[in-house]
């Protein structure tokens, strides 16, 4: 049974419509009911890229050729580079204003598992502008971009999560980025972008990564990364960083690490920051979840999030429903998050607890204090482990104003101290 039409059993369609408003009242705009696929042949001359030198060769890194035809479209006025059936070995690709990718079925863009095929450039990564790899795809400053098609974006990050490991072993405190290594698709400061159908899968490091982007949506994509035999680390599906108006519609998501993560900044003085910021009107809908450690969570690197909607999900395996992550090193507040109509099985049903990780409060001398409000769990029938685990710390972070309304919960652990909170509301709350 498709997810939609399983939910509509589950909860009845009347209250799936019931919630066209966004958690804090206002109304959901139109511009999130409008997801029709962007066809490739409305955008411009088609740049097939093997009609330019590139071959289907997947031993021989092309990153040149390919990125001539990118150039060559964007020199002519624009237009779409096509990838073709087969398997194109490249390093970095950077997309220019008016292009647009489109991968046909069968069509494989696989990553370099070479490092040096990467460019060093001025990005963002975990909460910080800096010097870092580029990505396989990216698009900056690319308004109206998509990336389209059935075809596959093959990080191939075996070679980069097996030394992952490995350094870890020698160097347990090494962070994330340590271990240089590419993430899939990075699109920065970019406007009405729609990235749909493509499988995008074992991505070395961060799988889709959006910063400072306007109206993103991210239709029936296949987001992948293994948790065995080789844990692909740091793997995300999806994240979100500094973002207004993003839509996401139908996809799976399979990773390593977070499904869907809120990000914006980190340290003492995070909200000061000009390069950082909020997520704001965040939709997640109908989606299908595998193995993830969370479906959404809140951090490690945020700083405010504001209208979060996850609705009519199917999650299994997941380690959590919703994590909300509290640096004691960094100002956070994070409000107005509903998550509702949701069946399946997780660890936990909702986690909370101070996310101490490379914790650095710098010349600050007072640790700053963060909130969470108004989140709003209902219609949601779970298995789990545990069903509340929080850990209260009212010295770094407040907890106010949430809602538990017609839940059925299986928990091993079913036990919640309702004290952790600040005016929590508890209606039809039933554990088997």
């Amino acid at each position: 049974m498709k997810l939609k039409a399983f939910a509509c059993v589950l909860f009845s369609c009347a209250a799936l419509t019931a919630q066209e408003k966004f958690p804090d009242g206002t109304s959901i705009p139109d511009w999130f009911y409008q997801t029709d696929i962007v066809k490739p042949e409305n955008l411009g001359k088609a740049y097939s890229i093997t009609d330019y030198g590139v071959v289907n060769d997947s031993t021989v890194v092309q990153t040149a050729k390919i990125q001539a035809v990118i150039d060559r479209a964007a020199a002519e006025g624009g237009g779409v580079v096509v990838i073709p059936a087969g398997t194109y070995l490249s390093g970095s690709l950077f997309f220019k204003p008016k292009t647009h990718l489109h991968l046909l079925e069968g069509a494989v863009l696989k990553g370099s598992d070479d490092i040096s095929d990467f460019q060093i450039i001025d990005t963002r990564i975990e909460g910080q502008n800096l010097k870092y790899f580029a990505a396989l795809v990216n698009a900056d400053k690319v308004d109206g971009f998509t990336l389209s098609g059935k075809g596959t974006i093959n990080g191939n990050g075996l070679r980069f999560w097996r030394s992952f490991w490995l350094r870890r072993k020698v160097i347990p405190k090494c962070t994330n980025m340590d271990e240089l290594r590419p993430r899939l698709v990075h699109i920065s400061h970019s406007n009405d972008v729609q990235l749909s159908g493509v499988r995008l899968i074992n991505s070395p490091f961060w799988t889709t990564h959006l910063y400072k982007c306007n109206r993103v949506k991210l239709l029936g994509l296949y987001i992948f990364a293994p948790a065995a035999p080789v844990k692909a680390p740091s793997s995300d599906a999806i994240d979100i960083d500094v973002c207004t108006d993003v839509l996401v519609k139908n996809c799976y998501m399979s990773v390593n690490d977070d499904a869907i993560a809120l990000k914006g900044g980190k340290g003492p003085w995070a909200d000061t920051d000009p390069n950082n910021g909020a997520n704001r009107n965040i939709l997640i809908e109908d989606c299908t979840y595998g193995f993830c450690h969370s479906a959404l969570t809140c951090g490690s690197e945020s700083v405010f999030n504001h209208n979060i909607l996850l609705r009519r999900i199917r999650i299994d395996h997941a380690s959590r429903l919703l994590w909300l992550k509290m640096r004691p090193d960094t100002p956070q507040h994070y409000e107005y998050i509903t998550v509702e109509d949701i069946k399946g099985s997780a660890r936990a049903f909702l986690y909370i607890r101070p996310w101490t990780q490379f914790f650095d409060l710098k010349d600050r001398k007072d640790a700053p204090m963060s909130y969470s409000d108004h989140i709003t769990m209902r219609n949601i029938e779970l298995e789990c482990d545990v069903f509340f685990n929080v850990n209260p710390r009212p010295d770094q972070y407040k907890l106010t104003n949430f809602t538990f309304e017609n839940l059925k919960i299986k928990a091993k652990d079913p036990k919640c101290d309702r004290s952790a909170v600040e005016n929590f509301v508890w209606k039809n709350v039933v554990f088997e």
